[in-house]
């Protein structure tokens, strides 16, 4: 079959991208190695690859994922194999960058629960995924990738965000000086990134590993649902009552939390205005002016 991208994934990547040209040769040998019967493409899909669903030459479902080189498949192999399972996507055959994964129910994720349930789940569900790092593992910390976030959110020349900014690079020097602990993260965890499975409820999916504090991993989830936050007046007391539940709930510090969430929701804001994203990066700013 031809694997035509989805148009998600080539915006974000941009339409010259060299490794998007040659993705339908690359899907096309990944099949063919492992004997794989593909079912279709899965649309609108993500920003950072590509996932087709198939079946494996028992007859078994699975899914490959095909991702550029720039979004680190091997790092994401190697969380995965470590996890094997507990918390996340079971990885069926590590041989090499295209992945092939158990198959889960890609269109249910904890965005389709309430928003208490879901926050419950996600809970439940990060906490398995906070495991000692393997040996000489070759995951980035939370001080490296958010000094390269930092360098890149200090010449972001909107002057109405300047105090925003300012703000969340001082809460980030602070926190990453001192760590509290150093543990397995999924990286980029929200409820979108967990789907129903059969051989357990609710399973991770999509891990940027690294290592580091738990409040670091916690941080995306609390502005998740942010559309929904800000179309109430007390969309600020919500976001702050979510920071002190999610930090409690999962015995991590209110006021580390507090700081990451700050200075994740303005590093994901500046970054989307920057890509064009303008409203998605104006919602991301609006809620950190919350915290």
């Amino acid at each position: 079959m031809a694997f035509e991208p989805p148009q998600r994934l080539v915006r974000a990547l941009g339409e010259g991208d060299h490794w998007l040209g040659q993705l339908p040769k690359i899907a096309q040998e990944a099949v063919d190695r492992r004997g794989l019967e593909v079912e279709r493409v899965l649309a609108p899909g993500g920003r950072t690859g590509l996932v087709v669903l198939v079946r494996q030459p028992d007859g078994t479902p699975a899914a490959l994922k095909l991702a550029p080189p720039s979004a680190s498949p091997a790092l994401e192999r190697a969380a995965l194999e470590h996890w094997n399972g507990w918390g996340a996507v079971r990885l069926l055959d590590p041989a090499d960058d295209a992945l092939l994964l158990e198959r889960l129910h890609p269109d249910v994720s904890l965005r389709s629960l309430p928003e208490a349930k879901a926050l419950l789940e996600a809970a439940g569900t990060v906490r398995r995924l906070w495991v000692e790092p393997p040996a000489d593992h070759g995951f980035e910390s939370v001080a490296e990738r958010t000094a390269r976030q930092a360098a890149a959110m200090r010449e972001f020349g909107d002057p109405g965000a300047a105090e925003l900014v300012s703000a969340a690079l001082a809460a980030r020097d602070e926190l990453a000086a001192l760590g509290p602990e150093e543990v397995l993260l999924h990286g980029n965890f929200r409820q979108g990134k967990v789907l129903s499975g059969d051989r357990t409820p609710w399973l991770a999916v999509g891990p940027e590993p690294l290592v580091g504090e738990r409040a670091y991993d916690l941080a995306r989830l609390v502005r998740d649902r942010v559309e929904d936050l800000i179309a109430t007046s007390a969309g600020a007391s919500a976001a702050r009552r979510r920071v002190n539940r999610l930090a409690d709930s999962l015995e991590v510090d209110r006021e580390r939390l507090r700081g990451w969430t700050l200075f994740r929701a303005v590093e994901s804001g500046t970054r989307a205005i920057e890509a064009g994203r303008v409203q998605e990066g104006e919602l991301a700013l609006e809620f950190a002016g919350w915290l």
